[in-house]
């Protein structure tokens, strides 16, 4: 039986009163989403790390600033909620492993995302950012984080345009692969210039 759909606003209230996995959040449930009917250009990462389940913004953080760098936005845009919006795999700070925060809660997505993109009919381009936004909207079980960004042509027709994430942690992988700063971030650029230009 499907959800009946229910404003926007009720929505997010919804969300941000969430509590589904709190045992499992070390800092607590702090939902963090951005999201505007107006949006053209919507972001999907991985989770909030501490800085950001802190000041409740989201890419608040280094990861943001290489971001907004491959965007070629200033901060000011890049917060702009009439053209860009966020919505995570995970919304809540997911805690500390050992080789960085811990995946995403598998929660979220199956919970909210479907109930939210519907709501956002201006809804253009989505970013794709990092491996579990990937396996969750693209058929990437079968290929390396590299292969489904290579392919962004391929899923650019839907509305989709896979990244890795911006994390310092992924600096040494961005150093092997210069053919992303030559090739994907200019068409990313492209990308969001045409989302934003379209209607």
């Amino acid at each position: 039986m499907s959800t009946p759909a229910i404003p926007l606003h009720r929505l997010l209230s919804e969300i941000r009163a969430c509590t589904r996995c709190a045992e499992h959040l070390p800092l607590g449930p702090r939902p963090v989403i951005r999201v505007d009917p107006r949006l053209k250009v919507l972001l999907t990462g991985q989770a909030p790390g501490t800085r950001v389940h802190a000041s409740g913004i989201p890419w608040d953080d280094p990861s943001g600033v290489r971001l907004r760098q491959w965007m070629a936005l200033d901060r000011e845009a890049f917060y702009d909620q009439r053209h860009y919006g966020v919505m995570a795999m995970g919304f809540c700070y997911p805690g500390k492993g050992k080789g960085g925060d811990l995946p995403p809660r598998t929660e979220c997505a199956p919970l909210w995302h479907a109930r939210v993109r519907p709501e956002l009919p201006n809804l253009k381009l989505t970013l794709l950012i990092g491996r579990y936004a990937h396996l969750h909207y693209l058929d990437a079980r079968h290929e390396t984080l590299e292969q489904t960004v290579r392919r962004w042509r391929e899923y650019l027709p839907n509305g989709f345009f896979p990244l890795p994430h911006p994390s310092p942690r992924n600096t040494l992988w961005l150093k092997r692969r210069p053919w992303f700063e030559q090739e994907i971030v200019p068409a990313l650029r492209e990308a969001i210039h045409q989302a934003l230009s379209d209607g």
